[in-house]
């Protein structure tokens, strides 16, 4: 790609847009944090019924502008962004960072590029030399993924196309459910990736993924929430958002989950919300 055709793939996100996000996101200077898990954000762009997609697989755009060029810019603040297989088959992602100054939009290197990592657990993402990640690789303008697998013996072609740009198979314990799938140990996973070098982690989806995260066994396991709400309904049938349900020792319901520590900020057409999970007594 020409110097030309990068610029105009750049975003732009000004510094006066960046300051209501920094007491949301990881610390930029560096600590000997003794902790064994990484900064983890959990971050998405949702409709106003609570919806990813119009279905699942389908490609649904609902971030204006400036969120979309937001989401680029909190990508360049954590060291790895975490997506699921269902996600990477789907939209053929980059996940790369695309905001002007950040590694391969202006700056040699790939200082500021996020390390994409990729949930599958049974190895069954079909990426080539031809999927828009390794291009980008190809360009210097991201890096290649881990991929987190159940498989003891991932395609021996796959390895050695992710070893050529530096990226790998990394093997973690996961959960056999009832029906015959695969559930992450979320603890597990993110004391992997902090082993790993990723002192920040930012989770972006898809639908399954979110929810499993939520859930109240995993929930506390994150630092922050930053959800983009658009003004629009998907309506009914869609990729919804919408962790399991709690009871109480007599059986009755309560609500999943509840966030504290909120702010709301307007952002275009879009409102950006901002909190921590507030963790039940």
């Amino acid at each position: 790609m020409t110097t030309t055709e990068t610029t105009r793939d750049a975003l732009e996100f000004s510094e006066s847009d960046r300051g209501f996000l920094e007491p949301h996101l990881p610390p930029q200077a560096s600590s000997a944090s003794n902790l064994d898990l990484p900064f983890t954000t959990l971050t998405f762009a949702t409709s106003l019924d609570s919806s990813l997609a119009l279905s699942p697989g389908a490609r649904t755009v609902l971030s204006g502008p400036q969120s979309k060029a937001m989401t680029h810019y909190l990508r360049s603040r954590h060291d790895g962004i975490l997506i699921g297989v269902g996600t990477a088959v789907a939209d053929d992602p980059g996940l790369n960072c695309r905001i002007t100054g950040v590694g391969g939009y202006g700056q040699d290197g790939l200082t500021g590029q996020p390390r994409p990592v990729v949930i599958d657990p049974t190895a069954r993402w079909e990426f080539s030399e031809n999927s828009k990640l390794f291009q980008l690789c190809k360009e210097g303008r991201g890096r290649a993924p881990w991929i987190i697998t159940a498989t003891e013996n991932p395609d021996p072609e796959k390895k050695a196309l992710l070893a050529k740009y530096g990226g790998r198979f990394i093997s973690t314990k996961m959960i056999r459910t009832h029906t015959g799938g695969h559930q992450v140990d979320w603890q597990d996973l993110l004391v992997t990736l902090k082993s790993n070098g990723l002192e920040s982690v930012m989770v972006e989806g898809g639908g399954q993924v979110i929810n499993s995260l939520l859930s109240p066994v995993y929930m506390s396991l994150l630092n922050s929430v930053i959800v983009t709400i658009a003004p629009t309904w998907l309506g009914q049938g869609g990729v919804v958002v919408s962790p399991a349900r709690r009871f109480d020792e007599g059986g009755n319901a309560m609500s999943a989950a509840r966030l504290k520590n909120v702010k709301w900020y307007p952002f275009g057409e879009d409102v950006v919300l901002c909190g921590q999970v507030k963790i039940a007594d």
